[in-house]
């Protein structure tokens, strides 16, 4: 394959895809740049956080950037019409790219960059996290269907994401497995090197001596259904083993949660809003981690993240991640989502085996090796070449 030039849209910087763009952009067959339809600032970054922030580890090193003119007056996140990026036509004509990869469809930006490809006759792929998990009405899977087709090839983040392809009609022949990751490595090692602490961490969030914890990680919101864990947690209390919860995170039920789980008489210990750099701290600390989240989940990367430091997962039926990291009293166990009757017992059955949680750790970990973004660059790559193979 001939040195192409490789565009990437996105509707505003994320952690988790910063590896992926740096090592795409050290590959010697690629000329890359990334287009940012915004750069949030601490108080747009920390919507749904309910804290302003700005991610702790670097998000421009190592690759070609351009933030595009938003012609929105106070760009939002989270919403599809808070942003809005016209100018993607005389840039991406300006730069003519052999191909553009757009992150998904879930903001107006990406189909304005969409749309553009369309005109300029630039091959265009898609790398975006819908999933099987959630039936649909038919004029959503009519809307699907016609956008879907309108990209020359898809990159697949796991089996849900394919199989939501494939029910939309794409051919396999044009789904590439571009898995979704987190940097395995840094996880692990920051991990590992705070074994050594764990007692100190555990001590600082209070969390017992000879408890099994259990940790809820991410935005304190509706769909992550933290609640549902503290009650779950409630009543599994009274088992041979003490059970206690970590909450790290913030946002617009930490109130509440808190407050149910002192009347429920929950044992947890909330952290607040912990930066990429001391995540590691929690699951050091910690013995498995819970995601009961809704279909909003659509993958769930603090999965990823766990299973990095050597943690079991125990997940929803609705999270997006499960088919793929998920094998029942393997790597963690599913269950239904809202249950909370099944999640307590789950929570009572580990916290009574505790020699069972790092063994299934161990496994979860030998798991995600598999889900690299070494693994994620491969499958760009042959997408790539797919696309550009067509359109000679």
């Amino acid at each position: 394959m001939n040195r192409v030039r490789l565009a990437i849209v996105r509707t505003h910087p994320v952690q988790y895809q910063i590896p992926w763009f740096q090592n795409l952009a050290v590959r010697p067959e690629l000329d890359l740049k990334v287009y940012f339809g915004m750069l949030p600032d601490p108080e747009q970054q920390g919507i749904g956080f309910g804290v302003p922030f700005q991610w702790d580890i670097p998000m421009f090193d190592g690759y070609n950037w351009e933030v595009l003119p938003n012609v929105c007056k106070k760009p939002k996140l989270g919403r599809f019409f808070g942003s809005s990026t016209p100018a993607i036509y005389e840039i991406l004509q300006r730069d003519r790219p052999d191909a553009v990869i757009i992150t998904g469809w879930n903001a107006l930006p990406l189909l304005q960059a969409l749309c553009a490809c369309g005109h300029l006759k630039i091959p265009r792929l898609v790398r975006g996290e819908s999933n099987s998990l959630r039936s649909r009405p038919f004029w959503a899977r009519l809307l699907h269907h016609n956008l879907l087709s309108r990209y020359d090839t898809i990159l697949a983040i796991g089996k849900a994401n394919r199989d939501f392809y494939i029910a939309n009609n794409v051919t396999e022949s044009r789904i590439f497995s571009a898995p979704y990751f987190i940097d395995n490595d840094r996880f692990r090692t920051e991990a590992q090197a705070l074994m050594p602490e764990r007692n100190r961490l555990r001590q600082q969030w209070n969390i017992p001596k000879d408890a099994v914890c259990f940790l809820f990680a991410g935005k304190l919101e509706p769909k992550k259904r933290v609640l549902d864990l503290i009650a779950a947690a409630a009543r599994a209390q009274g088992g041979t083993r003490s059970i206690h919860l970590l909450v790290a995170g913030s946002g617009v039920l930490m109130e509440e949660a808190k407050s149910l789980a002192s009347r429920a008489g929950a044992s947890a210990s909330f952290t607040g809003f912990l930066n990429q750099t001391r995540m590691p701290e929690a699951y050091a600390a910690a013995d498995c981690l819970v995601l009961p989240s809704d279909f909003g989940e659509t993958w769930g990367l603090v999965v990823n993240e766990a299973m990095a430091c050597g943690l079991p997962a125990i997940v929803s039926d609705r999270v997006g991640c499960g088919p793929d990291l998920i094998e029942n009293g393997v790597t963690g166990y599913v269950f239904p989502f809202g249950n909370v009757d099944a999640l307590g017992k789950l929570l009572q059955m580990l916290a009574s085996r505790p020699a069972q949680l790092p063994e299934m750790g161990a496994r979860a970990q030998e798991r995600i090796a598999k889900f690299s973004v070494e693994k994620a660059v491969a499958g760009t790559l042959e997408a790539v070449q797919y696309v550009m193979g067509g359109s000679n």
